[in-house]
């Protein structure tokens, strides 16, 4: 049953990290609206690193941010995240492949490998919530200039990416919390008992003592 956890918690984590990788790629965090414009033949997309624009003829036109300290904080933010949510979840598969029951590290101690898988979840959950406060924060900020009436810029919605993100934090929540779970299950399992029975063939015998026989030539006297 434990096993059975770390190994289904360390599929789920690196799907998830897979996912992360996607969605940082990705160039479709927003998609341009398609309520203001009047004909649709023409999308534009754009995603952390570069905004696209796209035709109906297969066009596709793609142009790297010029600038970094231009940028919206909030996008600075967003690409810090996803940055750190991979090195994290890269960290949390390697702890995790090595905190495995069924792996073997020498002579490393049983406790040792559950701390060590311990670690490995809680990792995972801190790549989840990274990427989880990354894509809430990008939604938000789209959202809020779509419904924002003075808002005199071109609106967006919700791209795919986003929803990526979404799912890949899932999934490493999940995963995370499986394998502490694992570790939990592990630590409070019974020690097996074990018994240890020295014998020695040159030991001698046990020692049995009988009390003396009372001698026949001692009798009362008495004393006048």
């Amino acid at each position: 049953m434990v096993m059975g956890l770390q190994i289904v918690g360390l599929v789920l984590g690196v799907v998830s990290w897979c996912l992360q990788s996607s969605c940082t790629s990705s160039q479709v965090w927003k998609i341009r609206s398609q309520v203001d414009t009047i004909t649709t033949s023409q999308w534009q997309f754009e995603g952390l690193w570069m905004s696209c624009a796209a035709t109906s003829l297969g066009s596709l036109q793609c142009s790297k941010f010029k600038t970094v300290l231009g940028l919206p904080a909030h996008l600075q933010a967003c690409r810090a995240l996803m940055i750190l949510s991979l090195l994290v979840g890269l960290a949390s598969i390697i702890l995790s492949v090595l905190g495995l029951k069924c792996m073997k590290m020498g002579r490393t101690p049983e406790y040792i490998k559950n701390q060590i898988a311990l670690s490995g979840g809680v990792t995972f959950i801190l790549s989840g919530v990274f990427t989880l406060t990354a894509v809430s924060w990008y939604a938000a900020r789209v959202i809020h200039d779509f419904y924002d009436p003075l808002y005199g810029g071109v609106r967006f919605e919700l791209g795919t990416g986003l929803y990526l993100g979404w799912a890949a934090s899932g999934l490493a929540l999940l995963g995370g919390s499986m394998l502490c779970c694992s570790c939990r299950k592990a630590s409070h399992a019974p020690p097996a008992r074990q018994f240890t029975y020295n014998y020695s063939t040159t030991s001698p015998g046990p020692s049995i003592y009988r009390a003396a026989p009372a001698s026949d030539n001692i009798s009362s006297k008495a004393y006048v």
